[in-house]
């Protein structure tokens, strides 16, 4: 398994079990990492589940468009998935996601990329028809070592309240 850990001078008031809708305050910024991909990991993956050759031939890929091998896009959204579940959902508090907008590859992950996520929590809004939930709608960039974002997306997670809010 692999350690990851908080990288922003802040954190969330609220450790991650204990953390509910209220904490999601629009404008926060958060940062957490990291994770460092391995050619074998993004062979692994591509081969399994995005079989491309600039993803799973070393060779080919060297004569594609990006000059070597590069993850899957979907690899580096699982990565970025696991930071996300690892440090800013709530663990006591999530009950869906209703999706995700504006998801964007922006720049080539390769083998040997050191990556982390900058969570903005961009709205959070208590549920009308449910006052015991919110919906909380929060930007996240991947970036690599350089800092250079390499995933953009927007997520939606809906959230308990706490008790004495609802």
């Amino acid at each position: 398994m692999t350690t990851t850990t908080t990288l922003s001078d802040t954190d969330f008031a609220a450790p991650i079990q204990d953390r509910y809708f209220e904490d999601y305050v629009p404008g926060s910024v958060y940062v957490y990492g990291s994770i460092t991909t391995t050619e074998e990991e993004i062979l692994r993956f591509a081969g399994k589940f995005d079989p491309q050759s600039i993803h799973t031939d070393p060779d080919a890929a060297e004569q594609g468009p990006f000059k070597g091998l590069i993850a899957s896009g979907w690899h580096t959204a699982g990565i970025m998935m696991r930071l996300y579940a690892d440090h800013y959902v709530s663990k006591v508090a999530s009950l869906a996601s209703p999706g995700v907008d504006e998801l964007r590859w922006v720049r080539p992950v390769r083998p040997g990329d050191s990556l982390s996520i900058r969570t903005t929590v961009q709205q959070a809004c208590v549920s009308r028809s449910k006052p015991d939930r919110g919906l909380v709608h929060t930007a996240i960039e991947v970036l690599n070592q350089r800092g250079e974002p390499v995933l953009t997306m927007t997520a939606m997670n809906i959230l308990m309240r706490r008790a004495s809010q609802r």
